[in-house]
């Protein structure tokens, strides 16, 4: 897992994906500040009670609630954007340490892009579910959201690599047979994320990623030396 971050981190420099991390770095700045734009509307709306000191009160609170909200949404709402982009990514990093790979001839690039926005829209929906566990619970709430973002961002990552080269039974059945590898490609993701500036180019490096976990199960997984 190390060597595959390593190497993935070092694909963000290379000529190939310069323009790729421009594109990531623009829609990523950009999905923050629209986030935090609408969580700022809807906290407003919902939080005015009509008493001008609470109304106050609520609105500067709301100002670390904007962020804190963001910074939760960020990781899935920036992976759907970029959703068209990552097969880009994994293209070139195939192209660039794996040349020898035959062309891929899994699901096409739209069932890519389904997969990966049914599963970052569920990501959303369970990180607002959690949010009183985030908030209310200190030390489990780290623990829940690991868990919880490391399983969604393991899986979604790994489709977005495995099915350019495997139907989805195939691929949901390799993922599951190597269900620990996955979730902790997903922690390691998650932890990209969670880092400032480095968010910015995370769905970059996290598809580079699983594109060497990936392909590092290939002298083990018969499904896979054959794609």
């Amino acid at each position: 897992m190390i060597s595959a971050l390593l190497r993935a981190v070092e694909e963000v420099f290379t000529a190939p994906l310069r323009r790729v991390v421009a594109i990531s770095l623009a829609l990523a700045a950009a999905s923050f500040a629209g986030l935090c734009v609408a969580v700022a509307i809807a906290l407003h709306n919902a939080a005015l009670v009509g008493w001008w000191p609470v109304d106050s009160l609520i609105e500067v609170l709301g100002v670390l609630a904007v962020l804190v909200l963001a910074w939760l949404l960020f990781p899935a709402v920036v992976t759907i954007v970029m959703g068209f982009f990552l097969d880009r990514v994994a293209a070139a990093v195939e192209s660039r340490d794996y040349p020898a790979l035959a062309p891929p001839h899994g699901a096409g690039i739209g069932d890519i892009i389904a997969a990966t926005l049914r599963l970052m829209l569920l990501g959303v929906i369970l990180n607002l579910l959690a949010l009183p566990l985030y908030l209310l619970l200190p030390g489990i709430n780290f623990f829940v959201f690991l868990v919880l973002n490391g399983y969604l961002f393991g899986r979604a990552y790994f489709e977005v690599v495995a099915l350019r080269r495997l139907d989805r039974g195939t691929a949901k059945a390799v993922r599951q047979r190597f269900a620990g590898r996955v979730f902790i490609g997903g922690l390691v993701i998650t932890g990209l994320f969670s880092l400032p500036l480095v968010n910015l180019v995370a769905p970059v490096i996290a598809t580079a990623f699983m594109v060497h976990v990936f392909e590092g199960l290939r002298r083990i997984e018969p499904r896979i030396s054959l794609s």
